[in-house]
C-alpha cells in the first residue's frame, strides 16, 4: 500500500486493508514504527505472527520488508505478501507459493531487496481499469459504494486465508482459497 489518508481507501492500499483486517481480528493494533514499516504482533493458533505496513510508497516496499525480515530472523517461506492485482477479477483472491513481480512494482521492489521470487503471496483481485484508463491511475481510485459487499467478503477470505497459511501450511490456504467467491 501507500501511506497517508489519500491513498487508504484505494485499489492499490487493498493489501493494507487485509492487513488491517487481520489485525482487528488478532486484536492487535500497529502502534511502533520498524525499519520504514507500522508493525504489530500477534498470535494464532500457537504460532506468531507480525504484521507489517511499510510506509514507503508502493514502489519501495522492499526497503522496509527486506530489513524486517532480516531483524526478525523470518525465512521467505514463512512470510507473505498481500497486494492489489488488475489481472483478477474483484472477489477473486489467488495463493502462489513464488513468482514474478507481473509488472506490479511493490512486488518487484520486494524481489529485487530479497534477491529470491521463492515467497508466498497473496494476489487480491481489484478489477480491470475500464475503457481505455492507464492501469496506475484505476488503481490509485478508492473502490466504490458498490463494491463495498464484494471487497468486505473478499478481505474476510483474504484472513481466513492467510490464517490457515499460519496454521496448516501454503498448499491448505492454496487449496481451500483460491479461486473467487
Amino acid at each position: 500500500g501507500n501511506p497517508g489518508p489519500q491513498y487508504r481507501h484505494t485499489r492499490h492500499n487493498i493489501g493494507f486493508m487485509l492487513v488491517d483486517r487481520l489485525a482487528a481480528r488478532l486484536d492487535v493494533k500497529f502502534s511502533r514504527l520498524e525499519s520504514k514499516a507500522l508493525v504489530t504482533k500477534g498470535e494464532h493458533g500457537g504460532c506468531r505472527i507480525v504484521l507489517a505496513k511499510p510506509q514507503t510508497f508502493m514502489n519501495l516496499s522492499g526497503q522496509a520488508v527486506g530489513a524486517l525480515l532480516r531483524f526478525y530472523k523470518i525465512p521467505p517461506e514463512h512470510f507473505m505478501v498481500a497486494y492489489d492485482d488488475v489481472d483478477l477479477p474483484l472477489g477473486t483472491i489467488r495463493i502462489r507459493p513464488d513468482g514474478g513481480s507481473a509488472g506490479q512494482k511493490g512486488m518487484a521492489s520486494i524481489i529485487e531487496r530479497l534477491g529470491t521470487q521463492e515467497f508466498p503471496r497473496l494476489r487480491l483481485g481489484v478489477d480491470r481499469p475500464p475503457g481505455r484508463m492507464q492501469a496506475a491511475d484505476y488503481v490509485l481510485q478508492d473502490f466504490s459504494a458498490g463494491e463495498a459487499e464484494m471487497l468486505a467478503s473478499t478481505l474476510d477470505r483474504g484472513v481466513d486465508a492467510v490464517l490457515t497459511f499460519v496454521t496448516e501450511g501454503l498448499n491448505a490456504a492454496m487449496n481451500r482459497f483460491n479461486g473467487s467467491i
